[in-house]
């Protein structure tokens, strides 16, 4: 006899409890290294591919064939429209991540969720990748994230789980505190 899969905001519960425990048994699970390679096309449009990542102790083998984006600018910025530009793509990686961890936490804490979008914006001034004035950053002055979000629970849990989000979204993490990023140089082997 089958048994039904109970699931919950769409996540399987056993599966979801299975993993908790696997991390807490073998910390070295949750280690996760996420790759990407990216090749630059013309003018402001550039391509990334993403596939393979090492994660749960070994290395991933899910993925048949890489995603690739396109990135691109606006004719304001160079550009012809060819993708969403990087700082886009940064919003709609925020976006995604506090998406997903404000719907695997509320399956953790037996919230159904009925609905849940997210708007978001940020502001940026030209001024510093330009570097016309030194004194404004080239990135995000700040971003905004809208959350509208409808639940089987009291608006002060929505709340608690809305700032438990923030704080454990990677993105988001990420995004909010310094982290070193190293960038440099590779000698191409025909050089």
């Amino acid at each position: 006899m089958k048994t039904a899969k109970m699931t919950l905001n769409g996540l399987d519960l056993a599966q979801m409890t299975a993993t908790v425990a696997a991390l807490k048994e073998n910390t070295d699970l949750a280690r996760f290294r996420f790759r990407a390679r990216n090749r630059w096309i013309d003018g402001g449009e550039n391509r990334s591919t993403i596939q393979g990542f090492y994660g749960a102790g070994r290395e991933d083998d899910s993925r048949t064939a890489p995603w690739e984006f396109t990135n691109g600018e606006p004719p304001v910025l160079l550009g012809a429209n060819e993708g969403a530009n990087p700082v886009e793509f940064l919003l709609h990686a925020l976006a995604g991540c506090v998406t997903t961890t404000f719907v695997l936490h509320a399956a953790a804490r037996g919230i159904r969720l009925l609905e849940l979008s997210t708007e978001l914006e940020g502001d940026i001034d030209l001024q510093g990748l330009l570097a016309l004035d030194e004194r404004v950053s080239p990135g995000y002055q700040q971003i905004r994230i809208r959350l509208h979000v409808k639940a089987d629970c009291p608006d002060q849990e929505l709340d608690e789980l809305l700032a438990f989000a923030q704080a454990h979204s990677p993105v988001c993490n990420t995004v909010c505190r310094p982290v070193p990023v190293v960038v440099e140089r590779v000698m191409d082997a025909g050089a």
